[in-house]
């Protein structure tokens, strides 16, 4: 044997051994459905990325010690921002309170606020830098520098998926991909087979949404006989070579872009809907990829990410009135349909839903040149909320609270580790038991920290 195959042969299954119970991820199959650690109170998670840092002060942490300081600056800590930022700058939105929790939610949300007795809003989350890149990896991936798997993978690496024609992770974005790419779904070290499948919801069209989802050349009885060619070439490729993750990988993505071929035409095409549930979604880019993640869900599929948009829609740096507006009001709709039909099917006892961006915003307005405001505010990764819904959610409550005025957190801080933590604690699992092991050691997706938010849970 050369020094060459021996270190090939050595380091194969290692990772699958790191597991104990979960050693048939690395079978021919690693998409077959588990079973986690202990009975989850979820199955399936959806998660409203608003890319760019969405403000918490104009949406669900209202602060009406700025408006009495509005205009007027305030201390010097408050203006540690990344770029310059001047006086007290209130939220120009009326917050109510709503449900019989009295859960306080901006006027940007109503519609959302009509499901505030399932809503837990943590008000009192940090991340650890003000730059988007790196926040986009610490929320979705569980570092901010090295190159992780992201959450999906890992729900998929414990979960596998409940309907093997069709992705177990798929990340929508209007209009191409977010800051980052395929970084935000990416499988990382582990098998490639679990990371995310990224469709543009701005076509209407499946053969747009998914590109080659059909053949022109060849019909599907000759698909059939060339996936068996390919099979057999596979076998003798890995008799000679052994095991291989990316070559697994690579088989696995040929045959489920076969399989999916009809499954995915069905699941995507949303006309096959009552006009009554797409009217409910809106006929809008949001709206139909909203209805989509549902049909996805409803399908087996583990983890739906809906970003916004590509680029960074909700950095709100200037004229945050009519911006954030615009963009609050192309998602409530969709939000509150979602979580409305979900419930109306009986499938919101056991869906999560995620809501958040990777970092909050300044309570201070930012400057522009010569020191003029531009109404916007700068990035704030000291204090930021996101919401969670669905099975095992403790509706209707708030964890932690950022300061007087909204720009650091304060009271039960909660790292991006301990929402990780908790949202794998709702699907089954012991967050320092699933693990992998690569380059010599365990890595799990909260490193080597994170607490379940207990006081949110049921």
């Amino acid at each position: 044997m050369s020094r060459r195959d021996f270190l090939l042969r050595a380091g194969m299954g290692l990772g699958a051994l790191s597991m104990g119970g979960f050693a048939d991820a690395q079978t021919a199959s690693p998409l077959a459905a588990r079973v986690p650690h202990f009975a989850p109170k979820v199955k399936r998670v959806v998660h409203f990325f608003l890319n760019g840092g969405p403000s918490h002060l104009d949406t669900f942490d209202p602060k009406p010690m700025l408006a009495k300081h509005a205009g007027k600056p305030l201390p010097g800590e408050y203006l540690r921002t990344e770029r310059k930022t001047g006086a007290a700058f209130p939220s120009p939105f009326r917050f109510e309170k709503y449900g019989r929790s009295g859960l306080e939610i901006s006027e940007l949300f109503a519609k959302t606020a009509a499901h505030a007795d399932d809503i837990a809003v943590i008000r009192s989350m940090y991340a650890q830098v003000p730059n988007h890149e790196p926040s986009l990896m610490l929320m979705n991936c569980g570092d901010s520098v090295q190159a992780r798997p992201s959450f999906g993978a890992w729900t998929l690496y414990g979960l596998g998926s409940e309907n093997q024609n069709l992705p177990g992770f798929v990340a929508m974005c209007p209009g191409g991909m977010p800051v980052k790419d395929s970084e935000n779904w990416q499988a990382g070290f582990l098998p490639g087979a679990f990371q995310g499948t990224f469709v543009d919801p701005q076509n209407r069209e499946v053969e747009k949404l998914i590109e080659n989802i059909r053949s022109p050349h060849a019909s599907a009885e000759i698909q059939r006989r060339q996936l068996g060619l390919l099979r057999e070439l596979n076998a003798a490729h890995r008799s000679a070579r052994g095991d291989d993750p990316q070559f697994e990988a690579r088989i696995q993505s040929f045959e489920l872009a076969f399989r999916m071929q009809i499954e995915a035409s069905d699941a995507f095409d949303i006309s096959r809907e009552p006009e009554s549930i797409r009217a409910m979604y809106g006929d809008h880019v949001h709206g139909r990829q909203t209805l989509m993640a549902r049909r996805l869900l409803e399908r087996g599929v583990r983890v739906v990410q809906l970003w916004h948009g590509a680029g960074q829609p909700w950095d709100h740096h200037e004229n945050i009135d009519a911006n954030i507006r615009k963009h609050s009001g192309e998602i409530d709709g969709p939000i509150a349909a979602l979580m409305a039909d979900l419930k109306q099917r009986g499938m919101f006892e056991d869906t999560l839903i995620l809501w958040g961006g990777e970092f909050g915003r300044t309570p201070t307005v930012e400057l522009g040149d010569a020191g003029k405001s531009k109404l916007g505010r700068d990035h704030n990764h000291y204090g930021f909320s996101v919401w969670l819904a669905g099975g095992g959610v403790k509706g209707g409550t708030v964890l932690g609270a950022t300061d007087e005025f909204g720009f650091r957190a304060v009271e039960k801080r909660a790292s991006v580790h301990d929402l990780h933590a908790t949202m794998l604690h709702l699907l089954g699992f012991d967050h320092e038991r699933l693990t992998y092991r690569h380059a010599g050691r365990d890595f799990r997706l909260t490193d080597v920290s994170g607490d379940v938010m207990t006081d949110i849970l049921t």
